[in-house]
């Protein structure tokens, strides 16, 4: 009998691809239900690329355009024990400087400044993934 690969065998969960957008040395995050702040983005589909979902997501979710140009990060994020969604972070450009708008998925959405990031409650792998684009943004001027 021939089985199913063995990679059905494999623990799933979702991708949650999330975009950093800095503008003005401050960056764009949305507070959630559990008060968190995070990165825009969301849940990727089957029928898009990670950068197509991001560029969506950002549409839907803030109403602004972008490019994902570097990949930064990915881990997994426990969002409560057995809740577990693998997060691949973006480094983004904006095609056109639209103003940010709210959907009705958050809570809040603001621009911090980049210096106090790290005080945020927010998983870390966001802010690394935040230091990690600003660098290479000030590295490219």
């Amino acid at each position: 009998m021939i089985g199913l690969p063995r990679d059905n065998d494999a623990r799933r969960f979702p991708v949650s691809v999330k975009g950093v957008v800095i503008r003005d040395g401050k960056v764009i995050l949305l507070r959630n239900e559990r008060d968190e702040w995070e990165l825009p983005g969301g849940k990727l589909e089957l029928s898009e690329s990670p950068e197509q979902c991001l560029a969506r997501e950002m549409a839907e979710e803030l109403g602004l355009v972008i490019e994902p140009e570097r990949t930064l990060n990915s881990w997994i994020y426990t969002i409560v024990p057995g809740v577990d969604v693998l997060i691949v972070t973006y480094g983004c450009l904006e095609s056109s400087l639209n103003e940010a708008v709210l959907s009705d998925e958050h809570k809040e959405l603001r621009w911090f400044p980049l210096a106090g990031v790290d005080t945020l409650k927010m998983p870390e792998g966001y802010k690394a993934s935040i230091r990690s684009w600003s660098a290479r943004m000030r590295v490219a001027g």
